[in-house]
């Protein structure tokens, strides 16, 4: 990881990157009333978040606006080029919401409304995992 005093910067490798989203809670009826819950799945990937991002989390939250830069680099495939947009499921903006939760979890910033900029990239690579570049933007 490489932190200075407006920046915080690191890549997780990962074999796999989780492809379950944010938007995939369930609901169901208990006494006619809906009740929410994070499918089996979900709640792995969360963890998995989790515990690879927390080993970087920064003794102070940042104390204000940020940008958030992520890239999704995923284990090449077929006929697909190191550094290849990847243009195939799931959608970027709701594989980036759950991070963003784990994030703020965390304690990078104290809320993820603090996101004010926002750079997410989905890529093949030979070297998969997932970076993330946050800034103080002020």
């Amino acid at each position: 990881m490489k932190m200075t005093e407006k920046v915080i910067q690191f890549f997780v490798p990962m074999k796999k990157i989780p492809t379950v989203t944010h938007q995939e809670k369930q609901v169901s009826v208990v006494k006619g009333k809906p009740v929410f819950y994070e499918p089996a799945e979900l709640r792995n990937a969360r963890q998995l978040y989790m515990d690879m991002f927390g080993q970087y989390t920064p003794e102070q939250k940042m104390p204000g606006k940020v940008r958030m830069t992520i890239k999704y680099c995923f284990p090449l495939k077929g006929k697909h080029g190191d550094g290849e947009y990847k243009d195939t499921k799931p959608d970027l903006d709701n594989m980036t919401k759950l991070v963003q939760d784990c994030l703020t979890k965390l304690g990078f910033w104290k809320d993820d409304r603090y996101v004010v900029s926002l750079i997410a990239e989905k890529f093949w690579a030979q070297m998969p995992g997932i970076f993330i570049r946050i800034e103080d933007v002020g």
